[in-house]
């Protein structure tokens, strides 16, 4: 029975680790699409068909006039011919498309689990929860791209946030949720209070690697990493003058472009502090073998994608840089998240 049971889990584990993986790929491929400028491509939201490419030549004509009749056709792409058009459209597609494959990949198996009866109650609710803000997303990527058809020439920086939000939140909901099914229980030879002291620490630093993500999320939303393009410095001083020339002084949290890129350098600053301290502590206690190599790679993780948002910074963020950037920011969050669950 035992065996069953964890040959169950295992599955179970597997498809949402595939699903996470699909996760990943969806906020990679959404970096592209803003970064390319791709997002607004699309003006329609049709999710059955507009599972179906265009195909003809009218087909392309059709959807480049409706794009034509937008602000940032005439404001930003005025002239845009039907060639330059397809290279932002497939950008699009391709992201809308792996959204609706990754609704499939989640729905089909968990009907497959529940008929079978491989899935218990507890474990019901918690994967119909991820279903439903699986939804929700779908609601909210449309609700951003409806705020640059009328009168911006960009989608909000508040719904792009919230969108990055939200998939964070979906892929850390399925993440736990599978780990927590192959390592139920983490046997740990250290004290008990010193595991648990850093079990907080460690969830305290998955909210802040979190709260970062969605600062970045901020700058992506009104091109602030287009300006300050040095390091440490911006303007030459470590803290610029322009922090808060906007009225009333919140709005510059989210609108001022020097505020927001130091609020992302700032919970850079943090982490580059908080993680090797945080993996001192814990290469003093006796953890689990895997237990470590997650505190490990936490802190490899945090080199790796403070060394990727500097070079982007410097370089004026290409495209290139700058996904690969967005890329790190989910393996971080990722190592965030094993590190935690390895210490619960």
């Amino acid at each position: 029975m035992t065996d069953k049971f964890n040959k169950n889990n295992t599955s179970i584990a597997i498809w949402l680790f595939v699903c996470c993986a699909l996760v990943f790929a969806m906020v990679v491929v959404g970096g592209v699409t803003r970064l390319t400028g791709s997002g607004l491509s699309i003006v329609e939201w049709k999710p059955i068909v507009g599972t179906i490419p265009p195909i003809t030549q009218e087909d392309w004509e059709v959807l480049l006039e409706k794009y034509r009749q937008i602000p940032q056709y005439e404001q930003v792409n005025k002239g845009m011919s039907l060639d330059e058009f397809k290279g932002i459209f497939w950008w699009e597609y391709f992201h809308r498309l792996l959204g609706r494959l990754i609704g499939l990949v989640f729905f089909i198996p968990f009907i497959y689990f529940l008929l079978r009866k491989r899935i218990d109650q507890e474990l019901g609710l918690k994967l119909t929860g991820i279903f439903m803000l699986g939804g929700l997303q779908g609601l909210m990527g449309w609700y951003m791209v409806m705020s640059g058809l009328a009168d911006n020439v960009y989608v909000s920086q508040y719904r792009l946030t919230a969108h990055l939000g939200l998939a964070f939140i979906i892929y850390a909901a399925m993440f736990w949720v599978a780990t927590g099914l192959i390592s139920p229980v983490n046997i740990h030879s250290s004290d008990f209070a010193a595991i648990r002291k850093l079990y907080r620490f460690s969830g305290f630093l998955v909210c802040l690697i979190f709260l970062m993500i969605l600062s970045g999320g901020l700058v992506a939303g009104i091109h602030a990493g287009k300006a300050y393009n040095t390091f440490p410095l911006m303007d030459g001083s470590f803290i610029p003058s322009a922090l808060f020339v906007l009225e009333p002084w919140y709005r510059n949290f989210f609108d001022n472009i020097t505020t927001v890129q130091f609020d992302h350098r700032m919970i850079a600053w943090l982490l580059i502090f908080l993680i090797p301290a945080f993996w001192f502590k814990a290469k003093k206690l006796a953890l689990t073998r895997s237990g470590h190599l997650a505190c490990h790679l936490l802190l490899l993780m945090v080199m790796i994608q403070v060394g990727l948002g500097i070079t982007t910074l410097l370089l004026s963020v290409p495209l290139a840089f700058a996904a690969a950037h967005q890329a790190g920011a989910v393996l971080l969050f990722t190592a965030a998240l094993w590190a935690c669950r390895k210490l619960r």
